[in-house]
Formats: structure tokens, C-alpha cells, sequence
């Protein structure tokens, strides 16, 4: 959607009153205070959401889960840890994990696009509905090929594959015992259990 479009979200009506932002207007707002530097906030679909204050063992298990990509990954991808990614003009999710193409020069002038995205991982105790329901649908829509959610609560790990305007058409479980690899990368094993 171009920017300055008065559409509303796919899938969402547009209620009085409320207007849509873009990524440029969303980080026009975050240079000009908007936000408290300590606010966590993403872009969905044009719309601020407010993101839920981490809690140790979320904080841990992202910590746990982006060092072993980064070591299975080293050398071929970068890892990166609770930083945004830009899906499209009007989404800028700030995903727990991302496993992005080495870029020359690196991300300093933007952040990365879907077609720099190798993998998403969404970690979650008491937000994994909203992960579900607001994040996981728009990542197929952006063509995101492999998403990790990450249940700590339940400990189980549901991996979504070939994306689509529809969502994901492959959808599998890994529980605690069992070990993952990126479809991008199948040599590149972690341990479930290392990260819930």
C-alpha cells in the first residue's frame, strides 16, 4: 500500500476516527518523542500496538535460541534479536528472532526486507494468541518462507513453512525432545530443549 493511502488493513475495517500510519510516518513519530525511549511499540497493518514487557525467561529463552543460530549459522546469515523488520509500508514488526542474508555494508541504513528474511521466531507465554492471530498471517502475506513459534508455556515449537496470501500451507509441531533447522540451512541443527 503506498504511503499517505487512506485504505484500511486487509481483513480490518477501518473504525471512526482511527488513521492508519506508515513506516515512514511511525518513525517520524519515534525521532520526534512520540514514544518513551523504554516503549516497546511495533507497526501492524498501520496500527501502534503496545508490546507486552518482557519477562526473565522470555528474555532468556530469545537470548538461548539467537545463540544458537548464531553459532550454527555463523559465517552464512546474520542473527538478529528483538529488531524490526520491514514487511511492507505499513507493517514494521519487531520479531523475538530474525535470520537475515549478510547484507555488504550491513543494516545500518534500514532494516530487512522479506527478501532478505530466511526466518522469523516468535517466542511466547501469555502472548501467543495475538502472536498468532495479528503476526503470523502477515509474514505469509510478506512471503516470510519459515516461521518459528515458540510455545514456553506448553514447550513445543509449531514451524509454518510455504507462505501464502492465505497463510501458511505447511504447519508442524516439534516438541522439547526435538531439534530444528532452518529450511534454509538443514545442516544448521538447534535444540529444542536449549530454548524453552
Amino acid at each position: 500500500m503506498a504511503d499517505g493511502g487512506a485504505a484500511s488493513a486487509p481483513g480490518r475495517p477501518l473504525e471512526d476516527g482511527q488513521r492508519l500510519f506508515t513506516v515512514t510516518e511511525f518513525y517520524r513519530m519515534a525521532e520526534a518523542g512520540v514514544f518513551r525511549p523504554d516503549e516497546r511499540v511495533e507497526l501492524l497493518d498501520g496500527v501502534i500496538y503496545q508490546m507486552a514487557p518482557i519477562n526473565p525467561r522470555h528474555a532468556e529463552a530469545v537470548e538461548e535460541l539467537a545463540d544458537a543460530l548464531r553459532v550454527a549459522l555463523a559465517g552464512r546469515a546474520r542473527v538478529r534479536a528483538q529488531n524490526p523488520v520491514r514487511l511492507d509500508d505499513r507493517n514494521d514488526p519487531l520479531p523475538d528472532v530474525a535470520v537475515v542474508v549478510p547484507r555488504e555494508g550491513g543494516y545500518w541504513d534500514r532494516h530487512p526486507v522479506p527478501a532478505e528474511i530466511l526466518l522469523i521466531a516468535e517466542l511466547a507465554d501469555s502472548t501467543l494468541r495475538d502472536d498468532k492471530r495479528r503476526k503470523i498471517p502477515r509474514y505469509a502475506r510478506a512471503g516470510i518462507p519459515e516461521v518459528w513459534v515458540i510455545d514456553l508455556e506448553q514447550r513445543v515449537v509449531t514451524v509454518y513453512r510455504e507462505p501464502s496470501a492465505e497463510g501458511y500451507l505447511s504447519k508442524a509441531d516439534v516438541g522439547r525432545d526435538g531439534v530444528l533447522a532452518p529450511r534454509a540451512f538443514p545442516d544448521a541443527s538447534v535444540l529444542v530443549s536449549r530454548f524453552t
